[in-house]
């Protein structure tokens, strides 16, 4: 991948409202199955087509947007997104992510996810 991804998903729910846990199994919410559902159709939106998926490590920069003042833990709010992009073929997995930067913005309505995807060449430097 030689260039850089910027995609805006809408604001995700907790990882704690995406999963449950059923008779020992660990599954996907209803939350979580639309959040999954409407960040893809963002990401294909956005993109103009399935995405070819990078394989490469990859640095992110994160900004998200809450939709209301409410506390929030950071790292709460990555999991559903990181698995989205998963899902929607932008990577092959989100164990790629080797470098993070993750930033809390101003409050808008409805709330939104941004983020920038750059490759990062062997040194684990952003490729050019």
């Amino acid at each position: 991948m030689s260039n850089s991804i910027s995609l805006t998903l809408p604001f995700p729910p907790s990882v704690n409202a995406c999963w449950r846990n059923i008779n020992g199994k660990t599954l996907i919410s209803a939350k979580g199955r639309a959040f999954r559902a409407n960040a893809a159709a963002a990401i294909y939106e956005q993109l103009r087509k399935k995405p070819k998926a990078i394989t490469e490590h990859v640095s992110v920069t994160v900004k998200m947007y809450p939709p209301s003042k409410r506390r929030m833990d950071i790292d709460n709010y990555l999991k559903a997104p990181f698995d989205a992009l998963t899902h929607a073929g932008v990577w092959s997995d989100d164990v790629q992510v080797r470098r993070a930067i993750i930033e809390w913005c101003e409050v808008v309505k409805g709330g939104r996810f941004e983020i920038e995807i750059h490759p990062l060449n062997k040194e684990g430097e952003k490729s050019a």
